[in-house]
């Protein structure tokens, strides 16, 4: 059985039943004026108010029923519709009428499905058949009323599957609605978990450093006055970074977001950072032409993540940032000379941890290699993305 039409969806195809009642009066009244046999006033009055009394009756239907019209109606409808049909077909003078009987499977497709429709253009047939074997001996070597027979046999095989057509269509429809709305939700949910990300990987990581050098200062403050002020003057920086962040980010959603470079973004943050107790080198090779935003973005979280453990935790006195673009994958590698990570590269803090998880998320691959006063190698690899699948228009600097 064919699947409901949604009720969202118009009356398939209304304009079928109206134009083939116009042609069949049309037909109709033409036969009377020039054939063979008189029509007369009284039937060609029963039959033209048989025509308008079924369209009356596809008005009424319509404007009680917008949309689709349910099956306890719908049998009601069908069975007036029959027997008008009849009654038009009695008074007709053309045997044009019987077309009108393509009608009831057409419409019953729409209400009860295909089985049906089918079976009820089957009865349909009979119904004919009967009609002309009654109203026309020997019909069977009557070349005129085989003839009839077989048009009207092919005009219910094409209304059937006129109406599977306009079924099928309306069923596409609603389910490339039902995949839109999907889409919808899950880019709005894409959406959420990438701000969250960004506040997290961005916001997040400037506050917590704002709140340990604040900390530091507080505890130096009395002991170790340059420390202290060295402390506060990191904080400013982090402060600094985090407005400069939250701006881009508001810019973003607000307007067109700048096409995001990330050799000018390293640039930016090597800067900042180079001279104060750690000399940061950088070194770029090839373009970044064709790379996905999203794995640009994680290439520069991965070096502020690098640089700042250097930077805070390592006490490190040099450091470098080396990036290499290529044909299918792009590779970031951040060096520093400090301490080391304090166990195991595999148990690294929550930072790391997090890097590694937002560059798997984008197929790539995180390796850090760390030994105690023998500092940190981070290296990090994307894969070159499609264009298409530039998706994440993260603020980064």
């Amino acid at each position: 059985m064919t699947t409901p039409l949604p009720d969202a969806a118009a009356r398939p195809v209304p304009w079928v039943a109206p134009a083939l009642y116009l042609a069949v009066l049309l037909g109709g009244l033409y036969y009377g004026i020039v054939g063979d046999e008189p029509q007369g006033p009284a039937r060609t009055a029963g039959f033209a108010g048989g025509l308008a009394l079924l369209l009356a009756l596809e008005l009424v239907e319509r404007r009680r029923y917008p949309v689709r019209t349910p099956a306890r109606p719908a049998v009601a409808f069908l069975t007036a519709r029959a027997a008008l049909f009849v009654v038009v077909t009695v008074f007709a003078a053309a045997g044009l009428s019987c077309a009108l009987f393509v009608l009831l499977p057409f419409t019953a497709y729409f209400a009860f499905g295909r089985r049906a429709a089918i079976a009820l253009g089957m009865a349909c047939a009979g119904l004919v058949i009967g009609w002309i074997a009654f109203s026309v001996p020997g019909w069977y070597v009557d070349a005129e009323s085989v003839s009839d027979l077989l048009m009207f046999g092919l005009g219910l095989a094409l209304a059937i599957s006129m109406a599977a057509v306009a079924v099928g269509e309306q069923e596409a429809r609603a389910r490339l609605a039902a995949y839109a709305e999907r889409v919808a939700q899950l880019s709005a949910a894409g959406e959420r978990t990438r701000l969250a990300r960004e506040i997290h990987d961005s916001l997040g990581h400037h506050l917590t450093a704002i709140a340990i050098q604040l900390e530091k200062a507080r505890a130096f403050r009395d002991r170790d006055r340059a420390s202290a002020d060295r402390a506060v003057a990191d904080a400013q920086w982090s402060a600094d970074r985090a407005l400069d962040e939250v701006r881009q980010s508001v810019r973003a959603l607000r307007d067109a977001a700048e096409p995001f470079s990330l050799s000018a973004a390293l640039t930016d943050l090597v800067r900042h950072i180079n001279g104060n107790r750690l000399t940061v080198t950088l070194d770029v090779a090839g373009a970044e032409t064709g790379y996905a935003v999203a794995s640009l973005t994680a290439l520069y979280r991965a070096a502020q993540e690098g640089l700042t453990n250097a930077y805070r935790h390592a006490s490190a006195a040099h450091a470098s940032v080396s990036v290499a673009y290529g044909e299918s994958s792009a590779r970031l590698v951040v060096t520093d000379d400090g301490r080391g990570l304090p166990g195991p590269a595999t148990s690294a803090g929550f930072g790391l941890r997090r890097m590694r998880e937002r560059i798997e998320l984008l197929g790539g691959h995180t390796d850090v290699e760390s030994e105690p006063g023998a500092g940190t190698v981070i290296t990090v690899t994307v894969p070159r993305l499609p264009a298409a699948d530039n998706v994440l228009p993260e603020p980064a600097r």
